[in-house]
């Protein structure tokens, strides 16, 4: 009995800090707005610097958990995210005039090694306490779903602040919510000081490890599909954002962040309904369901007419943007999906490869940059064909790159 209580006390934790990573994480492209108008290049680069931190944290993140466990790397990881919330406000601040958007991408950069950190401990841990298997993937979606309720609010509240974009639009203006931040995590840190989380890494301190997660097939290929996966998170509803405040009607900005919010509240109800049915529905079949689904209402969303056309708060908005935003119910299972199928059987390699899918995670910052490009070029709607190419690879991964061929390596 008291073991249990030790484990619901930590899948409650976990919750809890996927949703600050979502929080922090989903800042970025909304307040991509504010920067946009004074520099047409950091539309996404505040996007880009959070996601590159996880190219240099990945991996020292992974070793973090090894050797000093998963409650130390938590600390850690909350402790940087709130250095890197003050610095992204002092952006804010008039005295450091043009100087203020670099001073905004380091914010940025070192939130991202906050979160890299936390990602990190979450996905193995949520996992590990579910047993692995579809039960692992159940309470992964579990701890997904308070992640997409942060991702709704997050867009939601900036935009409401921003309410149009102008000229005179600042982070001043958002600078509400960054207070907030900064409190979320200076209470979190004291909270999980208290909590009591298992340590499976530092029991298995002494084992030799003679192969690693590079020699699992279908790791290799779901480190890659992460990669992907990410960018096409990410991707979806930052374009869907930039495409409907580039239509310039009034508050423009506040529809954008509802459509956008709305995308990660399906989100949200996709990874509710995935952990309802989890225990009986593989993670597999969720995840070659969901990619066909994606492609689908992707290819109708480009080729639909702009002049059809649906109302929101008053203004004419193409209906191409609905379905854009439906892709959240597909995006919703793909993480956890992904990450339980590629840890699937690696025993005492799974820190190791968690440490390694983080840093794979820059895709969330390289790919809507790529696809940004894209955007400028041809336009924001064109763009969305590589994300179509990129789900075209994730139901490869769902259909074949999954099968773990590797089980003759000892993992105990």
């Amino acid at each position: 009995m008291e073991k249990k209580k030790i484990n619901m006390v930590a899948v409650v934790t976990m919750c809890f800090i996927f949703a600050m990573i979502s929080f922090v994480t989903n800042m970025a492209a909304p307040f991509g707005n504010i920067w946009k108008g004074q520099y047409n290049w950091a539309a996404m680069m505040g996007n880009m610097m959070n996601f590159a931190a996880y190219l240099f944290m990945g991996i020292p993140a992974g070793k973090m958990l090894v050797k000093v466990g998963y409650k130390k790397t938590t600390l850690i990881g909350i402790a940087t995210g709130f250095v890197g919330i003050v610095i992204q406000w002092l952006s804010s601040l008039a005295s450091f005039g043009s100087s203020a958007i670099y001073v905004y991408l380091l914010g940025a950069f070192v939130c991202g090694f906050a979160v890299c950190m936390l990602n990190t401990v979450v996905n193995p841990m949520l996992n590990l306490l579910g047993g692995g298997g579809n039960k692992g993937n159940q309470f992964i979606q579990i701890g997904g779903t308070c992640n997409s309720l942060a991702g709704t609010l997050t867009p939601l509240l900036v935009g409401v602040l921003i309410g149009t974009v102008t000229d005179s639009t600042a982070m001043a203006d958002v600078a509400p919510l960054l207070f907030i931040a900064m409190g979320v995590f200076a209470i979190s840190f004291v909270i999980i000081s208290f909590v009591k989380i298992p340590e499976p890494a530092l029991e298995r301190k002494n084992v030799k490890y003679e192969h690693s997660a590079w020699s699992f097939r279908h790791t290799v290929l779901g480190v890659i599909a992460i990669f992907f996966y990410v960018g096409i998170e990410i991707g979806i509803p930052a374009q869907l954002n930039f495409y409907i405040s580039d239509l310039g009607f009034e508050g423009s900005a506040a529809v954008a962040g509802f459509l956008a919010a709305s995308y990660w509240f399906l989100m949200m109800i996709g990874r509710f309904l995935s952990s309802a049915i989890s225990g009986k529905v593989s993670t597999r079949t969720q995840m070659i369901c969901v990619s066909s689904l994606a492609i689908l209402l992707l290819l109708i969303a480009i080729f639909l007419p702009e002049s059809v056309s649906m109302t929101i708060k008053g203004s004419a908005v193409p209906m191409k943007c609905v379905f854009l935003a439906a892709c959240g119910i597909c995006t919703s299972i793909m993480w956890g999906a992904i990450f339980n199928l590629a840890v699937e059987g690696l025993g005492k390699y799974t820190e190791q490869a968690s440490g390694i899918f983080m840093m794979m995670v820059v895709g969330g910052g390289i790919m809507p940059l790529i696809q940004q490009a894209i955007a400028q070029k041809a336009g924001a709607i064109p763009s969305y064909w590589l994300v179509v190419a990129m789900l075209a690879y994730l139901l490869y991964y769902a259909l074949i790159g999954c099968k773990n061929v590797n089980k003759d390596i000892p993992v105990e």
